[in-house]
C-alpha cells in the first residue's frame, strides 16, 4: 500500500478518514502533532492554516507517495493557494470529505483542482462511501494519473 499524507483544514475529517483507511473504529480526537499509523500520515490542520508550518509538510512528505488535499463537502472556503499542489513531487489527490452532509459538491472539487489535485476523491467517514475507491487507488503499484 502507498503512504499518503493527509492536508487539510481543522475539522475536515483528517483523523476520521485516517481511522477509516486503518480500519479502526471512529473516535474524535484533536491531532496536535503529525501521527503516522500504517500507511497513513495525519497531520494537525494548524499546519496548512499557517504558512509559517509549510516548511513541516513538504518536509514530511519526503517519506509518503501521495499527497492527499482534503477540504469538506460543506466548507467552500479555500484553505490551499493555487498550485499548492506543485509543492510535491508526488502524485496529489483530492479527497472530498463529508459528502453525507452535502451533496453538491462542484464548489470543493474546483476549490481542490485549483490547489493541484490531479483527480478526486469523494467520501464520507461515516457511512464509508467512497472508501473502497481510495484504498483500491492507494493499494494499486502504480500511481502516475492518467
Amino acid at each position: 500500500m502507498k503512504k499518503i499524507i493527509l492536508i487539510g483544514r481543522s475539522g475536515n475529517g483528517k483523523t476520521s478518514l485516517s481511522q477509516k483507511l486503518n480500519q479502526q473504529e471512529l473516535s474524535y480526537k484533536k491531532t496536535q502533532t503529525m501521527e503516522f499509523s500504517n500507511h497513513v500520515l495525519d497531520t494537525p490542520g494548524e499546519y496548512i492554516e499557517n504558512r509559517r508550518y509549510y516548511h513541516a509538510i513538504i518536509s514530511a512528505s519526503v517519506d509518503c507517495d501521495v499527497i492527499g488535499l482534503l477540504q469538506a463537502a460543506n466548507e467552500c472556503d479555500c484553505i490551499f493557494p493555487p498550485g499548492f499542489g506543485s509543492f510535491f513531487n508526488k502524485s496529489v489527490i483530492g479527497i472530498i470529505t463529508k459528502i453525507d452532509l452535502e451533496k453538491d459538491t462542484s464548489v470543493v472539487e474546483k476549490i481542490l483542482y485549483a490547489a493541484g489535485a490531479q483527480r478526486i476523491f469523494k467520501v464520507s467517514s461515516v457511512t464509508a462511501e467512497g472508501l473502497k475507491e481510495i484504498k483500491t487507488y492507494l493499494e494499486k503499484k502504480e500511481t502516475k494519473i492518467q
